[in-house]
């Protein structure tokens, strides 16, 4: 089955991102603010994250968690442990009669939240919520309630509920409560936006496509994390004399995946393309950060988006033909905010 009119759909980007796309396309260094650059060039974006490592403040998910910073075993003993789940949830068998129309990425997002943590207490499961996105203090606010008693999950609950059970004091369950939400939320929040956004971008889908390059092709014009921060630092000045010695450094895998010089046809929906590309080392290609400093969660979230799009392929799904636009929020996590999903 060949692909359709997908020229009928208009995606419409917050202001602010359509005017990086329209005014930055091909630069490789441009001044967004009076204390802050941003680089799009594949050549300064790769000698600039090698300068240094991130520091805790730049690192994407485990930041320093209300005020107590995160030390890298604990990030590595969460991370392990959501892997482990994400591969327990990849051999469970899924049922004929699961239904996935409706509105995504919300639709993914409970889907995933139930597949992978659905035998997890309700207190964790409900920092799966998505309403908690809509402040810190919210989310905070239901971490600390949460952690007033302990946690007692059931022999078939998650590692990572088991990891966060194990605090015993108040105030170690409200970290661990709290690295919870910072380990599965991302896990659950990128898959399903990521579908979301190859499903509007591509659906239906030609019986000849690989679910791994509609993902690529997908992050590259729609790529979750769309930007990098790098706080000022005496390294950038000396790559480049162009960034201030007090100059941010945001790195712009959005401007960059769109290169004229890098990609043919740029603004194309075009999977094809990685049947002769390689997304590991491709210059300008950042979909889960630079090389040196790969996102831990790279091998989760693929699997788990094929799967999602195989599901979607044999039930024949695609975006609702009574939507023709969609918008792209200026948000942490770049998505399209809702794509109806139904039957073909």
């Amino acid at each position: 089955m060949p692909p359709i009119a997908r020229h009928v759909r208009s995606t419409v980007f917050a202001s602010r991102l359509q005017a990086l796309l329209r005014e930055h396309a091909g630069d490789d260094l441009f001044r967004l603010d009076a204390n802050t650059v941003g680089v799009a060039g594949p050549d300064l974006i790769d000698r600039v994250l090698k300068a240094r490592p991130a520091t805790e403040f730049e690192r994407p998910t485990f930041k320093p968690l209300h005020g107590r910073s995160i030390p890298r075993p604990d990030a590595l003993k969460s991370m392990q442990a959501i892997a482990r789940d994400v591969r327990a949830a990849l051999k469970k068998p899924v049922p004929d009669d699961v239904d996935l129309s409706g509105p995504w990425p919300h639709v993914g997002h409970v889907y995933l939240r139930d597949l992978i943590l659905g035998e997890d207490p309700r207190r964790l499961r409900f920092l799966m919520d998505r309403i908690l996105e809509l402040t810190p203090k919210l989310t905070w606010a239901v971490v600390a309630t949460g952690a007033l008693f302990p946690l007692r999950p059931r022999p078939q609950a998650s590692a990572l509920a088991v990891a966060t059970a194990a605090a015993t004091s108040y105030h170690d369950r409200r970290y661990a409560m709290g690295m919870y939400r910072r380990t599965a939320a991302p896990v659950c929040f990128t898959i399903s936006t990521l579908v979301a956004n190859a499903i509007w971008l591509g659906a239906p889908f030609g019986d000849g496509l690989s679910n791994r390059h509609i993902l690529y092709e997908t992050l590259r014009l729609l790529p979750p994390s769309w930007n990098i921060l790098r706080n000022a630092s005496p390294e950038y000045t000396a790559i480049d004399a162009r960034i201030g010695p007090a100059d941010d450094v945001l790195i712009l895998p959005l401007v960059s995946h769109r290169a004229p010089a890098l990609w043919d046809d740029p603004d194309e929906f075009l999977p094809e393309r990685w049947k002769h590309l390689s997304a590991d080392d491709l210059p300008g290609y950042l979909p889960f950060g630079h090389k040196s400093e790969r996102c831990w969660g790279q091998h989760m979230v693929l699997p788990l988006a094929e799967m999602f799009l195989d599901l979607l392929r044999r039930q024949r799904l695609t975006v609702s033909p009574r939507q023709t636009v969609a918008h792209v929020p200026l948000a942490g996590l770049l998505g399209v905010a809702e794509v109806q999903v139904a039957p073909l």
